[in-house]
């Protein structure tokens, strides 16, 4: 792998927000989408990154037995109350859609950093605007991506199990909106009938026992980009619960199902090292402090985008804060080799129906990712 410098297309800003990508440039005025440069790979290295994604799938999936097996929904900080709709959506298997593991690669070695299994962003950039980009820029290169097409068959799979319309739930950002409105003309491509609605206007009908809009119109069939922790935690989320439950007569279909708090939560990384000791995807990951780590992160169990994260050198706090773990728990993750040119590079590699589908480089001066950490394009020859 080698990363590129070269000139941005003129006028990039109308022609990535013609894609879909509207948060393309950050509120300092510096690009969150930035094309001056590019990653390349060779397709060996291409197959190695599928690869890898496909197997850390696999681990995944039987960490999650494990996780239930051996009762470790609390050691997680997983609320009591979601335990036995984790556990009887993880049996029944109703369907999920999308995730993103976040890996590091150097060239020679693949490790994972975290999985985003519930509600990952970045996916406007990664499934349509590099294409785009790829097209105009280097037209007989290629790129691992083949996400909108997976996205567009997973709903069509999605058809008979979904009630008409589907509701879109987000929190009002700016590039959630976004993102749903993506997958959104991804599922109408599929056939479904959808409508956006920020989470906070989403109400609950006592006399009816169900989700309705602000027109009392019943919610039936929602996706949510809204991690269930939070959801959890609203004056609906009791009836979120109840909504989902085998004995109703007309369930709420939820995408993503509420199992995937088993992969969100990053005490799975710790998991992941216990079930599969110097696997070579994985590094040592711990949950009852650092041990014999002497570099190593500490993120908290339900962080995103970077907040909370600590880099540790010489067990000295070197970039983040040093304030004491977080209460509702932390994971000490040693350090991984990562692509360094100037920058610090992570690489998305994205799933969808858990097979993989193409990747996304993010970019920043540090080791931690952020919101604010660019977006840069790949290919490969």
């Amino acid at each position: 792998m080698r990363r590129h410098s070269i000139a941005p297309r003129s006028g990039w800003q109308a022609t990535v927000a013609s894609t879909g990508l509207t948060c393309h440039t950050l509120a300092d005025g510096a690009p969150y989408w930035d094309e001056s440069a590019y990653w390349e790979f060779t397709s060996v290295e291409i197959d190695r990154l599928e690869a890898a994604t496909a197997e850390i799938q696999k681990l995944a999936l039987a960490a999650g037995d494990a996780i239930l097996d051996h009762d470790r929904l609390a050691e997680m900080k997983i609320p009591p109350e979601a335990a036995a709709r984790i556990r009887e959506t993880w049996n029944s298997e109703p369907p999920a859609l999308y995730g993103r593991l976040d890996l590091a690669y150097d060239g020679r070695q693949i490790k994972l950093l975290e999985y985003n299994a519930d509600t990952p962003t970045a996916l406007v950039e990664a499934a349509v605007t590099q294409w785009y980009w790829l097209e105009d820029c280097f037209p007989n290169a290629d790129q691992f991506n083949s996400l909108h097409e997976k996205l567009v068959a997973k709903w069509k799979d999605l058809l008979p199990y979904l009630k008409q319309p589907v509701y879109f739930g987000h929190d009002g950002s700016e590039e959630d909106f976004m993102t749903i409105s993506y997958l959104r003309d991804t599922a109408e491509q599929a056939g479904h009938r959808t409508i956006p609605i920020p989470i906070h206007e989403i109400g609950w009908e006592d006399a009816q026992a169900r989700f309705v809009d602000l027109d009392l119109r019943p919610m039936e069939s929602i996706f949510k980009l809204y991690p269930w922790e939070w959801l959890l935690r609203e004056n609906f989320g009791c009836h979120a619960l109840e909504s989902m439950g085998s004995a109703q007569a007309n369930p709420v279909r939820w995408v993503e199902p509420i199992w995937k708090m088993l992969w969100s939560n990053k005490a799975l990384l710790a998991i992941l090292w216990e079930l599969n000791p110097n696997h070579e995807l994985l590094v040592p990951a711990y949950l009852d402090g650092p041990r014999n780590l002497k570099d190593y992160i500490r993120k908290p169990l339900f962080g995103r985008e970077g907040s909370g994260v600590t880099v540790f050198r010489n067990w000295v706090a070197e970039q983040g804060s040093a304030a004491p773990a977080e209460p509702e728990g932390v994971v000490y993750q040693a350090l991984a080799p990562m692509a360094v040119d100037g920058n610090t590079a992570v690489l998305g590699s994205w799933l969808v129906d858990g097979e993989p589908g193409g990747i996304g480089i993010r970019e920043s001066s540090g080791l931690v990712t952020t919101n604010t950490s660019r977006f840069v394009p790949h290919l490969f020859r």
